[in-house]
Formats: C-alpha cells, sequence, structure tokens
C-alpha cells in the first residue's frame, strides 16, 4: 500500500526567521521612499491643487473660486462648515475632515495673507434691463422684496468686512449663481440666523443671474482689502456677524 508524503511543517524557529526576514524587507522598502517634507505648502497642496497656488482660483474654471486675500476668519469659518456639513462638496467635505482647528486657522491665515491679481473670468451676455437688475440690488436692494443692498454687509467696494464677510469683487459669475443657489436649496448654510439663505430666497432665479452676472462684470477696485471690522453697520442680524456663517 502507497504510503502519502506529510507535509512539513515549517519549525517554530524557521517562522521566527522568515517573520525577521519580512521585517527587514519592509524596514530596507519604507527607508528607500522619499521623506514627504513637513512644511505648510506640502500641506495646503490639496487646497492649491484647486485653488491655486496662492489661492487665486482655478484658470478656466469659474467654480474654484479665489480664496486669496479673504478674511481670514471667514476661510477658517468654510472649512469648519464643510467639516460640519453645513455646506456639502464631497471633495471638500473629505479634504477638512480630519483637520484640527489650529490647522484649518493655519490655512486660513495663508491664503488670506496672499495678494495676487485678479483674473476676469467669462460672463454671460444679457441684456442691459437685467444687468441694470443686478446693479440695483447689489448697490440700493430691493426693499418690496425686503431685500438688503449687497454693499449694506459686503462693503461699498464690495471687498468685505472684517472679521468674516468676504468680498463678492472679481468672483466668478458661475461661482457666484451656484452659491446663491446653493443658498436656496440648503446645500449651502450657516448657523442661526442664516440671513443669506433667507435673501437667496427671496430672490427670483432671474435675479440670482442678474446679480452674479454684474458682480463678475464689475471692476476690481485698486484696493482689495477688506474693510475694517466696525465700519458699516449691517441691516440684518446674521450669522456671519458673528463669525459663525455667511458670504460667498
Amino acid at each position: 500500500m502507497r504510503r502519502t508524503a506529510m507535509p512539513v511543517q515549517p519549525s517554530l524557529a524557521t517562522k521566527w526567521i522568515l517573520s525577521l526576514v519580512l521585517l527587514l524587507w519592509a524596514a530596507t522598502a519604507l527607508a528607500d521612499q522619499p521623506s514627504i517634507p513637513d512644511t505648510l505648502q506640502q500641506r495646503i497642496a490639496a487646497c492649491t491643487s484647486c485653488h491655486g497656488t496662492h489661492g487665486e482660483g482655478s484658470p478656466g474654471d469659474g467654480f474654484f473660486p479665489r480664496l486669496a486675500g479673504k478674511p481670514a476668519a471667514y476661510l477658517a469659518l468654510q472649512l469648519q462648515n464643510f467639516q460640519r456639513g453645513l455646506r456639502k462638496y464631497a471633495p471638500m467635505e473629505y479634504t477638512v475632515r480630519q483637520l484640527s482647528p489650529a490647522y484649518m486657522h493655519e490655512i486660513a491665515d495663508y491664503f488670506a495673507a496672499q495678494q495676487v491679481p485678479y483674473e476676469r473670468k467669462p460672463v454671460p451676455a444679457l441684456a442691459p434691463a437685467m444687468l441694470q437688475r443686478g446693479q440695483q440690488l447689489v448697490t440700493s436692494g430691493d426693499p418690496s422684496l425686503q431685500v438688503p443692498p449687497c454693499q449694506a454687509c459686503h462693503g461699498k467696494q464690495l471687498t468685505g468686512t472684517e472679521p468674516s464677510v468676504p468680498g463678492l469683487v472679481g468672483l466668478p459669475y458661475d461661482y457666484l449663481s451656484a452659491q446663491l443657489g446653493s443658498w436656496r436649496t440648503g446645500t449651502r448654510a450657516s448657523a442661526a440666523s442664516d440671513c443669506m439663505a433667507t435673501i437667496a430666497n427671496r430672490l427670483t432665479p432671474a435675479d440670482i443671474t442678474a446679480v452674479a452676472a454684474w458682480l463678475a462684470s464689475h471692476e476690481v477696485p485698486p484696493d482689495t482689502h477688506p474693510q475694517p471690522a466696525g465700519s458699516i453697520t449691517p441691516p440684518l442680524h446674521c450669522g456671519v456677524l458673528e463669525t459663525r456663517g455667511g458670504g460667498a
């Protein structure tokens, strides 16, 4: 009767040697990998890949807005809002998920300090009456709709106000119209009282088009710094005024 050979089981010593070889191989492989420098530029690479090296906005794409020069408190707050689910955009929500508050403030401080030229983005051709409507809403508002002028909160030059109201001037049409639409649909929000959601829902779709087009085509002023805190008295009590939300 033929015997079947039994498989030879490795001894404990052999297993130990094999484990040691694997550990040495893994350590060598890790040592051969280039080290990643722990610099701010490296840590904000996920931001600059879409928003530009200095936060100037993505060239040729109106949906990745300018970050450069916006108030640091506003930028930090928007990162926190993505983290809290108040703003909805999956890539941003994933990017900020594990960031600490200190890290988000560091990122915000970097982009707030950047001063780079503005790039004019395409604006749809609209009838003069539509652009006049946009100018009216931005500079005077519409009392019949209970809509205050954008300038009342975002500053006379529309460059924003410290500490947390962003500038609107120089932003692309696509981004402006998308954000006003997001306020209407609830995919963007701020802590109560959410005045931007209230205002956006009082505007018609045509009004949103008019406002976005007029702002996107408006000349950028020589000084694009936000106005100092306390320089204006906004007509509404908004979460943004307590550094809790709002803006574009």
